[in-house]
Order: structure tokens, then sequence, then C-alpha cells
């Protein structure tokens, strides 16, 4: 079983700071009507992107800003009914646009449409994974023609509240109980993906699943299941991919044998957890376990850990707004050897 990483030397962050943070990762900016100074205006693609309906050029669709440093991470965080911004590219001017959220597992819209209108929109008020739809009217002869099309990614995860969590269960998931609930002076997550069984290869990323950061625990049969997950987290894992593949002179994609061996972590698993820190930064979902095959030879040693704790060395210096853990497992008590990665907002290196 994989252990935890050792524990902070520098206080956690404080859950306003970091909310601060998380608002910021959230979404960046939109660009609608009454923002048509910051507008992106761009030539739209020749072929359509991912249509709700029939047409043949979209009319927006999500910018590269969408998608985080790394720009390969393909979710972005919200809490019920929150106001938050989604940055679009546009081919027209956005006057007249309307926008409603469609779930991703069947398509169907669960919102109103909406006026685009101003720097924000607002989430969904249940949680769950959803698409950005865009209603565009036009005029064909003498009718209205009202074309749909679905922002196919990022995905919008809506989460469930941190406070509908009570005596350490949610919705029949055992969570258990976060230092911050008893003693105070921690950090704790903003909320928490509620991820039923048909959402487990959700992308979260270009390289991960949701279902890579799901507890493993004794509740493999109960669903949904609960997962703290920090964008932040997704960014710093596709960057050392990327730098990885820079070392080698490969491309991110040709990369393999990546695997999460631990993500998120309740703490009631963590605290079960041989050798854990007791405030181990895999309970906020800013923390995993990671195995790369970083040299290519088809086996995992330790001269791949070596390569990916270069790679992460190299991702801090060039992004310190990502700094944090990064331990070392290659110790004989460890089948296979494995590298911890976290975003803790400061550095600390150990081995295992």
């Amino acid at each position: 079983m994989p252990a935890a990483e050792r524990p902070a030397s520098a206080p956690t962050i404080s859950r306003r700071r970091r909310a601060a943070r998380g608002a910021i990762w959230a979404s960046r900016t939109i660009f609608g009507a009454a923002a048509i100074g910051a507008m992106q205006f761009v030539h739209a693609p020749d072929a359509p992107h991912n249509p709700f309906a029939q047409f043949v050029r979209p009319h927006a669709w999500a910018s590269a800003d969408a998608f985080g440093t790394s720009r390969e991470v393909k979710l972005r965080f919200s809490l019920p009914g929150q106001e938050i911004e989604f940055p679009l590219a546009v081919a027209e001017d956005p006057t007249g646009l309307q926008y409603q959220w469609a779930a991703v597992a069947d398509g169907e819209a669960v919102t109103e449409p909406v006026p685009l209108a101003g720097a924000t929109i607002v989430a969904p008020p249940r949680a769950g994974f959803y698409q950005l739809v865009l209603l565009h009217q036009s005029r064909a002869q003498d009718s209205t023609v009202i074309t749909r099309e679905r922002v196919s990614e990022p995905t919008l995860a809506v989460m469930v509240p941190f406070a509908e969590k009570a005596a350490g269960v949610l919705n029949g998931y055992h969570i258990g109980t976060y230092l911050a609930e008893r003693l105070g002076g921690h950090d704790e997550p903003e909320g928490f993906l509620q991820v039923s069984q048909g959402d487990v290869r959700l992308s979260v990323s270009k390289h991960f699943h949701l279902g890579d950061f799901i507890t493993h625990d004794g509740q493999a049969e109960v669903w949904p299941k609960y997962v703290a997950l920090n964008p932040r987290l997704l960014d710093k894992l596709e960057l050392v991919v990327a730098e990885v593949a820079k070392m080698r002179g490969v491309s991110p994609e040709s990369m393999a044998a990546l695997d999460v061996h631990s993500g998120f972590r309740t703490p009631a698993h963590n605290a079960q957890v041989e050798r854990a820190a007791r405030d181990s930064r895999h309970q906020y979902g800013d923390a995993a376990d990671i195995v790369i095959d970083a040299d290519g030879d088809g086996r995992i040693t330790r001269s791949d850990s070596r390569i990916v704790a270069s790679a992460v060395d190299s991702v801090e210096e060039m992004h310190p707004d990502l700094v944090g853990g990064l331990g070392i497992y290659t110790s004989d008590r460890y089948r296979t050897p494995y590298v911890h990665i976290d975003a803790r907002g400061h550095r600390s290196r150990w081995r295992g």
C-alpha cells in the first residue's frame, strides 16, 4: 500500500486564501456582451466544434485560457448556482447569444436559456458534470432560427459543498472527519465531486480520468462516490508529463505506463494508510502518487523516479504558483517505485 507524504513543515494555507486561489481557477475570463472590450473576436474554424445541432461553422468555443497553464485541463470547478467565468472565443458580436447547461451523461438541458451578458455566467443548481450550450438566433426568410452549439470542453464540474457532509458521511459514502472540523486552523476542501459509475472514465485532463483519483478503500460497492480534486494538481501533473516527454525528446501523446497509485484519500481511509501523514495532502485533492515509465524502457525503476523528480523541479521553477511537495519512494518497502506530487503552495522534499 502506498505511503503518504511527510507532514508539511509550514502551516497549511487558510481556507480563505485557498478559496481565493480556487476562485481564480474556477474560470478565468468569460467574454460576454458587456465585456466587448475584452472579447476575443477570431475567424471561425472551418470545421464545427462538436455541434449540438446542424450547422456549418461555430459561433463560439472555449478559448485556450479555459484549459489551465498546461492547456490540458478539461474540468472547471464550481459550487451549485455560483457565478463563474468561462473563457470563450467568438466569431461574431455576442449580443443576442444565450446559454444553458446540458448534462454530460445524456446531453439533456438542465437549465433554461439565459442571455449571455456581462462578465459571468451561473452554474447549474445541482452537483454534476455539465457542458455549456450556446444558443444563437438568426433570421431565415420570415422566421427565426435558433442554433444550439455545445462546447464539449472544458466540462463544468459542480461540486457538493463541504458543509453537506454530516457526521463524516455524505449521501451514504463514508468520508470521515478533517482536522479543521476538530481543531480548526487547518485546510478543508471547498466541496466534493459526485462520481457515479458512469463518470469514472470522464477525462479530467489529457492523460487522466476521474476514476484515477477515487479513494481505494472498502467502499467499492458504494455509489455515488465523492472526490476532492484540485485543478492545480491536474495542471501540474500535465506539465510534469510534458516535461518528461521533452526530456526524452518525444511527444506527450506517446507517453505510456502512466498510472495514479493514490489520488484522493478520505480522512477515514488516510488514517488506515501505513506511515500516512496525519494531515496528508491527499485528503484535500491536491496530491497524487504516480508512476511514469519516464525513460521509455517498458519497466518502472528508480531511474524513472529520478527523471520524474527532475521534471517536477523544472515545472516548479517555471511555474512558482504550482510549487508543492515531492516525495520519492524507491526503497525496498515498495513493490513499485513511485513519486508523490502535490500543489500544497510551498516547497517540501523527502524520500520514502
